[in-house]
């Protein structure tokens, strides 16, 4: 069985790589599996999430010498031009609430009509042998609320009302997600992807 690592310490975000990749012949592997430095990190220096997806797999993928997958995604709200976009992790970064008051005070006065956004996902696959990469992406629209609902998730979850659903991310389980998230739509890609090239 071939093994891929993903290139996260993210926890919430592997358990959700795990559930839509099941069925496809590789062993997940993180970070902390392969035996990089507790400490390891890569800099999401990339002004594109395909950037930053990209920087990720190769760097995983040149240090383990294993197929790997980065991935990069974040929220992108029209009225305010798109941001915060690929700062969305660091866009409030230290908060409790992981910056949903800052945008709600920033569409404070936006009507519901013009609270669109999207969530996007950037993956790209790396496989150092061949030295090949792929690139899949995935898009999710909605509406931001007004506070947020919900628990489950994680980030932006629980300000994000999916147009597919009517629901946030922060009120659906894991499966409701799964059916309808970004991350979602650029992983069901890939595992095509994995299924012809493994």
């Amino acid at each position: 069985m071939r093994e891929l690592l993903i290139a996260t310490h993210n926890r919430g975000k592997l358990v959700e790589i795990e559930k839509l990749l099941a069925g496809v012949a590789v062993k997940l592997l993180t970070v902390d599996d392969v035996g990089f430095d507790a400490d390891f990190r890569v800099d999401e220096v990339g002004e594109t999430f395909e950037g930053n997806a990209l920087i990720k797999a190769f760097i995983c993928g040149k240090k383990s010498g294993k197929l790997s997958l980065g991935e990069d995604s974040g929220l992108e709200i029209d009225a305010l031009g798109g941001k915060p976009g690929v700062q969305t992790k660091r866009y409030a970064e230290g908060t409790p609430d992981n910056g949903h008051a800052k945008i709600f005070a920033e569409l404070a006065n936006v009507p519901d009509e013009e609270r669109g956004a999207q969530f996007r996902s950037v993956i790209a696959l790396y496989d150092p042998g061949t030295d090949v990469v792929r690139i899949c992406e995935g898009i999710a629209r909605g509406k931001i609320t007004h506070e947020a609902h919900g628990t489950n998730g994680f980030g932006q979850d629980p300000i994000f009302l999916y147009d597919d659903t009517g629901k946030t991310g922060g009120v659906m389980t894991t499966e409701e997600k799964n059916a309808v998230s970004h991350r979602a739509k650029s992983l069901v890609k890939i595992k095509e992807l994995l299924k012809k090239f493994i």
